[in-house]
């Protein structure tokens, strides 16, 4: 298969897109002949023929910068936790081709234009889905000491930068909210799906020792403070694996309950008294 063709900075492709699904979602993207999508591996699925499918080394943006800039574009994805290799789809056919992409679990998919929010959008490490060729994905550090020793899931975010689509995926249900200059919010970190980089970003502790202990909240949570637009969503991907984590059975037990008082007390009654 031959190498893509390298596409200049300032060139975003102009790409059509239709969001098929209601919880588990998916996004069908159009193509005309030469333009492309980037994505994250393993989010593709179908593609007509006549599409071409190109692991690179980076972000898979395609701007100048050479091997360096190859080099700096994946180190960035490796410190959000990321592959190095991102997976580039282009219409090397003569007519419009298709090529679509899959939530990876339930929620929402957001379309963001990123030129209609200044070019720049702050989001969650995991929620980018995929996004026009020229989309750069990078990281945004969290500046301030406290976001940076406890914002959890908020402290290393991507940084998307473009004036094309980009997709991210939102868990559960997607609340959308548009805030004022200096409006607060507090938020759960692992809630914060994106913000535009005008929303100040700090972690704040939640009071009382009581309530710090046996809240159930965590010890801190994200302030986000306008002027700008937030996306917040209802289901963390964290928080459905450590509910599935502490439902799912350990070895030789027959269920979460088993290493607690009411575990005994089954087994008791059960006969069981290994």
């Amino acid at each position: 298969m031959s190498s893509l063709p390298p596409v200049l900075t300032s060139q975003m492709h102009e790409i059509d897109y239709k969001i098929h699904g209601d919880d588990m979602q998916f996004v069908e993207i159009e193509l005309d002949p030469q333009e492309a999508v980037i994505a994250e591996a393993g989010g593709m699925m179908f593609m007509d023929d006549g599409i071409a499918m190109e692991t690179v080394f980076g972000d898979g943006s395609a701007r100048p910068g050479g091997l360096m800039g190859a080099l700096l574009g994946a180190g960035k994805r490796l410190l959000t936790g990321e592959s190095l290799f991102m997976t580039v789809f282009q219409n090397q056919g003569a007519g419009k081709r298709r090529v679509a992409f899959g939530a990876p679990y339930p929620g929402k998919i957001i379309p963001v234009h990123l030129s209609e929010l200044g070019g720049e959008l702050i989001a969650q490490k995991d929620s980018f889905l995929c996004a026009a060729r020229g989309v750069s994905i990078g990281i945004a550090f969290q500046k301030r000491l406290g976001a940076g020793l406890f914002g959890g899931e908020g402290f290393i975010m991507q940084r998307l930068t473009g004036d094309g689509w980009a997709f991210i995926h939102a868990g559960g249900t997607l609340y959308e909210r548009t805030l004022g200059p200096g409006e607060l919010l507090r938020v759960d970190t692992g809630c914060i799906v994106g913000f535009q980089p005008g929303v100040d970003y700090d972690i704040q502790f939640v009071g009382g020792i009581k309530t710090a202990l046996f809240g159930g909240e965590g010890l801190f949570f994200a302030t986000l403070r306008g002027p700008g637009k937030v996306w917040l969503q209802s289901l963390p991907l964290s928080r459905l694996a450590g509910r599935i984590i502490a439902a799912a059975p350990g070895p030789g037990r027959g269920g979460r309950e088993e290493g607690s008082v009411l575990g005994g007390l089954g087994r008791v009654l059960d006969g069981d008294n290994s």
